[in-house]
């Protein structure tokens, strides 16, 4: 099952370094990983995907929170959350394609933001099923370069994952 997990650290250098070689030294696997600093200039927050039964899971929060630039952890797939995704995407747009193009785009509530005489550059974001979807109702002829930032994720309502 996919997991994502958000991690309150000390921003320093090596800190996301360590992290990621915790899961290279247990042969874990990172699906997607993002990482920026929060509110506080100190901390960052990265938010990682990850696949595994609960067992392999809590192997991998124990190990987190052994790591001394861990503040705090919290596996948000546990409790409502909210995830999303950004997507770059470049696509032919040629003739009658164009219109139709926007139209999908429009569906699925993305911008154009970059357009030539015979390309499209499209921002999208939602959840990755959602940045799937588009793709597949493009057709694999249009597609020519997809840039995706990985799951940023929070927990809904009161729930804070600071100090």
């Amino acid at each position: 099952m996919r997991h994502i997990i958000s991690v309150l650290m000390e921003n320093e250098p090596g800190a996301l370094s360590r992290v990621v070689g915790l899961f290279s030294q247990r042969n874990y696997n990172i699906d997607s990983l993002t990482v920026a600093p929060t509110e506080d200039s100190t901390l960052s927050r990265l938010t990682l995907t990850t696949s595994g039964d609960d067992a392999r899971i809590e192997q991998i929060t124990k190990h987190l929170n052994r790591i001394v630039d861990v503040v705090k952890l919290v596996d948000l797939t546990e409790g409502a959350h909210i995830e999303r995704e950004l997507m770059l995407i470049k696509v032919k747009a040629i003739g009658a394609q164009r219109a139709e193009i926007k139209r999908t785009a429009d569906i699925f509530r993305g911008q154009i933001v970059d357009m030539t005489q015979s390309v499209f550059t499209v921002q999208l974001t939602g959840t990755g099923d959602k940045l799937d979807a588009f793709i597949a109702a493009l057709g694999d002829n249009t597609v020519l370069e997809v840039a995706r930032t990985g799951v940023s994720g929070i927990a809904r309502g009161d729930k804070v994952l600071g100090l």
